[in-house]
């Protein structure tokens, strides 16, 4: 279930339904880290830049390796940086077009099946917000928990995968039935969820790729909660 689902919507991601919906996602994601490149590299120097000058005041033999380090410390400060926004920046833009997704999904692969019900625009900001605040959360636990010893990557993967997969999961739900409904299905197939999340937290360690990890969530969670669905009978509203 969750291998064909996974394939499903690897599929998908570069077919032509999908191409004006990536090629949005991907445009603006990149507008918004080149924009936060940016605006990260002046609140370096603004901040950070004229401390570290202070440091070495004083220092003749120091003195013109100041430019050196400070330039080297402003480079892995912002790359640093950088690196913990782009998974939400990314999960922020594609939840505007999330719907999008979910819709063409269900109409080439469930065409038999009745659409689903795309979200109210406020609805579907707020999900954006949400989807952005759970991968900040997500990666900053994720951070903390890489400093103590013997838990390392692992985190990385468990907790991405948990917090992704329950938003994800419940999203497409929630297109065929309440919220409340969705939450409990998501409970009671929490481990097939939670696999499938470790699946899209790999697709998230990869840099590049790590763009599209928004777009893939919600296609292949749409498939699995068809597919479980399907395996119960359960009806959709």
């Amino acid at each position: 279930m969750i291998i064909d689902s996974a394939r499903a919507a690897a599929g998908h991601l570069f077919s032509a339904p999908f191409r004006a919906v990536l090629f949005k996602s991907l445009g603006l994601s990149i507008l918004v880290l080149i924009a936060l490149w940016f605006g990260l590299t002046r609140l370096f120097d603004w901040m950070a830049l004229p401390l570290l000058e202070g440091l070495f005041t004083g220092a003749p033999a120091w003195g013109e390796w100041v430019g050196f380090f400070t330039a080297i410390l402003a480079g892995l400060a912002v790359a640093a940086g950088l690196a913990l926004l782009i998974a939400p920046v990314t999960a922020l833009i594609a939840g505007l077009f999330i719907d999008d997704v979910a819709e063409r999904v269900e109409q080439i692969d469930f065409p038999q099946d009745a659409p689903g019900r795309a979200m109210p625009i406020v609805q579907g900001a707020w999900l954006s917000i949400k989807f952005f605040g759970v991968v900040i959360l997500g990666n900053l636990l994720a951070l903390a928990l890489l400093l103590i010893p013997g838990v390392n990557i692992v985190a990385f993967f468990v907790v991405n995968a948990y917090l992704l997969s329950r938003e994800f999961f419940e999203f497409a739900a929630m297109r065929f039935r309440p919220e409340a409904e969705a939450k409990a299905l998501r409970r009671k197939h929490a481990a097939t969820v939670f696999t499938a999340g470790l699946v899209i937290a790999g697709l998230l360690a990869v840099p590049l790729l790590n763009l599209l990890t928004p777009l893939f969530a919600a296609a292949m969670m749409v498939h699995l909660h068809k597919r479980i669905s399907q395996r119960e009978q359960l009806p959709v509203r």
